[in-house]
């Protein structure tokens, strides 16, 4: 399809392939995961890739049913992409990809952007202590807002905004880079206002900082 080569083997791991094995194709996917996006938002959340590039690979995974390409319409007339039905099964199949490269060396290069944080947080969600983190979560990263629901032993994360939220982290991108890494507590960044955690409740403060750390502790490194 479009002049793509293929394996041209029936073993379902080619043909896995042959779908989303192309450069980026995956990368897109992952950013897709927590829900749509416009072509500039997926751009600037993919450095490194051209825009020919990123079209192209839209293309490709509109082409094999992974993405569809809708529009909002008048007066808008925006155009975003969302994974499909089909495209959304991939999710624990990059989940588990992400906590096997893990184990990979660090590169020199390159930060962690807001969607792989979350997506962290997802991957190493701990169901044996969903009963002690059950509720709704909000994080307000920039401009970005996502929802951590917890509950049923599962964790389910989306962007969009909580109703009645038992607990809301607010604060930029370099600063959850740092609290991430470990350059910063929790505590350093709301003390000196870089960042703000409200709840009516302090054990949903506590559980949201939980969430927000497992993925970097140093038990799951």
């Amino acid at each position: 399809m479009n002049g793509r080569r293929n394996y041209g083997n029936p073993c379902g791991v080619a043909r896995s392939l042959d779908v989303v094995g192309e450069r980026w194709a995956l990368l897109v996917v992952r950013d897709l995961l927590l829900g749509p996006k416009r072509f500039n938002d997926l751009l600037a959340g993919l450095p490194g890739v051209s825009p020919n590039v990123l079209s192209q690979r839209l293309r490709d995974l509109a082409d094999h049913g992974v993405v569809h390409r809708r529009e909002l319409g008048a007066p808008a007339r925006v155009h975003y992409y969302e994974l499909t039905e089909w495209g959304r099964e991939l999710e624990p199949l990059l989940l588990q990809l992400g906590r096997w490269g893990n184990q990979a060396p660090h590169p020199v290069e390159g930060e962690l952007g807001v969607d792989s944080i979350m997506l962290s947080i997802k991957a190493a969600f701990d169901a044996v202590r969903a009963d002690e983190l059950r509720g709704t979560y909000e994080f307000r990263i920039d401009a970005d807002t996502f929802v951590a629901e917890v509950a049923d032993a599962s964790l389910r994360i989306y962007r969009g905004t909580a109703e009645h939220p038992d607990a809301v982290l607010a604060t930029g991108i370099e600063t959850l880079r740092a609290v991430c890494d470990g350059r910063r507590s929790l505590d350093d960044a709301a003390r000196t206002a870089d960042l703000r955690l409200d709840s009516d409740r302090a054990e949903a403060t506590v559980h949201l900082s939980e969430l927000l750390m497992a993925p970097f502790s140093p038990q799951t490194s």
